[in-house]
């Protein structure tokens, strides 16, 4: 009878155990640059991932059974202490899986940990293509666009046989890779680039710069652009200043956060302004978005922004690889069950290659018109860049 009682009892433990694990909760860190420059970037991505959330689990914040519980970091634009939060987030909090890198210098120095710890990382937010490239290893996992989608969608939109381009951008990883990607894609499209210009990335006197390149483009013939790749404050207002149109130089650039699409407004020489952006809230029609829009105005009044469907695309991302694993977290698991997962999202289809972890999805031509009745000057879409189209290079080798 003994015997009896003591099986029973056992295979009671082995059934309760998985349904105790299962119960658990799944820990989440996210950790984002909530002060410095991209401040504005990182509070819409937090409201952007809690909103996926809700949307993806119908309210619940539950997956699989497990609820959903999140730590939240600030890693202050700072390179040393996005590396050292997501250390603590893995070791002392014991986080499952971690989500952060607003800036490309943070989320760079973020990659080496997630390979120490053997736990997965999200990458959203940074965009250089060293993060899915050379930095890369298997724990990483980038939900945003990359420099090259930035650099093929906005070459694409502007370039054509006897274009002449001159650059502005960031000196570190964004704006350096941002530039290489742009050079090889406006390579293919006929046009020509001509001149590099790169400023600190807190800079506000774009005046040097900006006249070495209007030297550089005087020199050329043809139609010319100067191009800007910049990631917090933006410089289109003192470029237009300088008056670039008197020497027949058209201002560029990709998407911007509505705050910058606001400072346009007031700059006509940007009405007509070509580009690419990652997201504006007017161009994709599908129902995931028709929700974001009404359920953002609603709780905003405002419509929500780049980054806000940033944060909302790497969340519907998470519950759908946690879906797939059914609530398993181990990084085996999910790095198996997240290559080549596919998800819709407010921008459409968005997919994790497996080569390199990259989210392949679409990015979106522009025309801005600062004339129509809005507070910000208008991306009226023009063109959907898809994931066939694009051709995105695999930038490291497995």
């Amino acid at each position: 009878m003994r015997r009896r009682e003591l099986l029973a009892a056992t295979l009671a433990s082995g059934i309760a155990g998985p349904a105790f694990a299962q119960g658990k909760p799944i820990k989440l860190a996210l950790i984002a640059d909530r002060t410095g420059p991209l401040e504005a970037y990182a509070k819409q991505m937090w409201i952007g991932f809690d909103m996926g959330l809700e949307y993806a689990t119908k309210g619940t914040n539950t997956v699989a059974g497990r609820k959903l519980e999140i730590v939240r970091k600030d890693s202050q634009t700072k390179p040393d202490v996005g590396r050292s939060l997501l250390a603590e987030a893995y070791g002392d909090d014991n986080v499952d899986i971690a989500i952060g890198g607003t800036s490309s210098a943070v989320a760079l120095a973020m990659l080496p940990v997630a390979a120490e710890y053997k736990k997965v990382l999200i990458v959203d937010g940074a965009v250089a293509d060293g993060i899915t490239g050379a930095a890369w290893n298997k724990y990483i996992f980038r939900v945003d666009r990359n420099s090259t989608m930035d650099a093929v969608s906005n070459a694409v939109s502007i370039g054509k046989p006897g274009v002449v381009v001159a650059t502005l951008a960031q000196d570190y990883a964004f704006g350096r890779d941002g530039v290489a990607a742009f050079r090889a894609a406006l390579a293919g499209t006929g046009a020509k680039l001509v001149h590099e210009e790169y400023a600190p990335p807190t800079a506000t006197d774009f005046t040097a710069p900006a006249q070495r390149i209007f030297d550089a483009l005087a020199k050329e013939t043809g139609e010319k652009y100067l191009f800007t790749i910049w990631a917090g404050a933006d410089p289109m207002g003192k470029l237009a200043a300088l008056n670039p149109e008197r020497l027949g130089i058209k201002l560029s650039t990709g998407g911007n956060i509505l705050p910058g699409l606001k400072a346009y407004k007031a700059i006509p020489g940007v009405n007509g302004m070509q580009g690419a952006t990652y997201y504006y809230y007017e161009i994709p029609k599908n129902p995931i978005n028709d929700w974001f829009v009404a359920e953002h105005v609603k709780r905003y009044n405002e419509p929500p922004d780049f980054f806000t469907c940033n944060g909302m695309v790497t969340s519907l991302g998470l519950v759908a690889a946690l879906e797939k694993t059914k609530g398993a977290t181990d990084a085996d698991t999910l790095i198996a069950a997240m290559e080549g997962l596919a998800f819709d999202t407010p921008k459409g289809k968005v997919m994790f290659r497996p080569e390199d972890h990259q989210a392949l999805q679409s990015m979106f031509g522009f025309k801005l018109d600062n004339t129509l009745d809005r507070p910000w000057a208008v991306p009226v879409g023009t063109h959907e860049f898809t994931i066939d189209e694009m051709k995105i290079p695999i930038a490291n080798k497995r």
